[in-house]
C-alpha cells in the first residue's frame, strides 16, 4: 500500500529547469504548443480550479507527497510542463466540444469528458485516459508514467490530420496510433488501441458520408486494421480466425499486401513457421520489421 504524507515543498525535488509557468487558458493554442513540443495535453475544466485540487507526487526518494492545490503550488508545474502542455478549458467551450462528440463515443468517454478529473489528450482533443474516476487524490506519478508520451513516431499523421480531416488522414493516424502502442507498457497500450479506434471510426464515416471512389475497398481495409488491432494487444488466433471470416468474402487486390502481412505476423507470432514463409514474400519490407516488433510482442 502506498503511503501519503503531507511534507513542506521545499524539499521535493523534480529534477528540472523549467520555472514555473501559469496553465494555458485557450485549448486552440495548447493544441498547437502539444503538436510542436511532441506532447500530449493535460485538460481540466475551469470549474476544477475553484476549490482545492490534492494531487499525490512521488519525489526522488520514492516517497509519496501529497501536493494541496494543484493548480496553485508553484512548485509542480515544472513536472507539469515537463511532461505535458496544462491547460484550462472554460465551461463556456462545453457545449461545442461535447456536440462533436456526443453521437461518436462510448459511455465510458463521455462520462470522462464531463468529470472533475484530469484529461490527457491528443492535439485533437480525442482522451486518452479514459478510466472511471473515483473522487479523491490524482496520482500525478502515475500519469505521467503512463501518459507522458513522446508522440514523435505520429507527428507527420497527427499534423495531416489537424489540418486536414478526411478518411486517409484519419486512417493513417489510426494506423500509426496503434504503431506508437506497440512501444509503450502493455496498461498503456490498451488505452491507445482505443485511441486508434477513435480515429478508424472517424475513418469509416468519411468513407460513408463522402462516398469515396472504391468505398468497399477502403471499408476492407478499415476492418483489417481493426484485426491488426488484436496482434498488437498479443491476441493472434483471434486474429487468424477473423482473416478466416474475411477471406471467405474475398479480399481486394490493393489490400492483399496488408491480409498477407497480418497471416504473416499471426502464424509468425504462434511460432507456426511453414504456414508464416507461405506469406513472407507478399509482405513489404516495411511491413516486415514491423511484424518483427509485433511477433516480439506475442512471444
Amino acid at each position: 500500500m502506498r503511503k501519503y504524507i503531507l511534507i513542506p515543498l521545499f524539499i521535493l525535488v523534480f529534477g528540472s529547469s523549467i520555472g514555473a509557468q501559469e496553465w494555458m487558458r485557450s485549448l486552440d493554442i495548447a493544441q498547437k504548443l502539444a503538436l510542436v513540443q511532441n506532447k500530449m495535453i493535460l485538460m481540466v475544466w475551469e470549474e476544477s480550479t475553484y476549490y482545492d485540487y490534492p494531487v499525490a507526487v512521488q519525489n526522488n526518494k520514492g516517497r509519496y507527497l501529497i501536493i494541496p492545490n494543484l493548480f496553485s503550488d508553484e512548485k509542480i508545474s515544472p513536472l507539469i510542463w515537463k511532461n505535458f502542455i496544462p491547460v484550462i478549458v472554460s465551461e463556456d467551450e462545453y457545449h461545442d466540444l461535447f456536440i462533436r462528440i456526443k453521437d461518436k463515443r462510448r459511455q465510458a468517454y463521455l462520462d470522462k469528458f464531463n468529470d472533475d478529473s484530469i484529461k490527457i489528450m491528443d492535439i485533437n482533443g480525442n482522451i486518452l485516459n479514459v478510466t472511471p474516476y473515483v473522487d479523491g487524490i490524482q496520482d500525478i506519478t502515475r500519469l505521467i508514467e503512463r501518459y507522458a508520451l513522446s508522440t514523435e513516431l505520429i507527428s507527420s499523421e497527427l499534423k495531416n490530420y489537424y489540418n486536414d480531416k478526411n478518411f486517409y488522414s484519419a486512417f493513417f493516424l489510426a494506423s500509426k496510433y496503434l504503431d506508437l502502442a506497440m512501444y509503450t507498457r502493455k496498461n498503456t497500450r490498451s488505452k491507445l488501441i482505443d485511441l486508434s479506434n477513435i480515429y478508424l471510426e472517424e475513418a469509416k464515416r468519411f468513407v460513408k458520408s463522402e462516398s469515396l471512389e472504391g468505398d468497399t475497398t477502403l471499408l476492407q481495409r478499415c476492418e483489417l486494421l481493426k484485426i491488426q488491432e488484436y496482434l498488437v494487444d498479443e491476441r493472434p488466433k483471434k486474429v487468424l480466425r477473423e482473416l478466416k471470416k474475411l477471406s471467405k468474402i474475398g479480399i481486394a487486390q490493393s489490400n492483399e499486401g496488408f491480409f498477407a502481412f497480418l497471416k504473416f505476423t499471426s502464424h509468425s507470432s504462434l511460432g507456426e513457421e511453414d504456414e508464416a514463409a507461405l506469406w513472407k514474400t507478399k509482405v513489404s519490407s516495411l511491413n516486415l520489421k514491423k511484424a518483427e516488433k509485433i511477433i516480439n510482442l506475442n512471444i
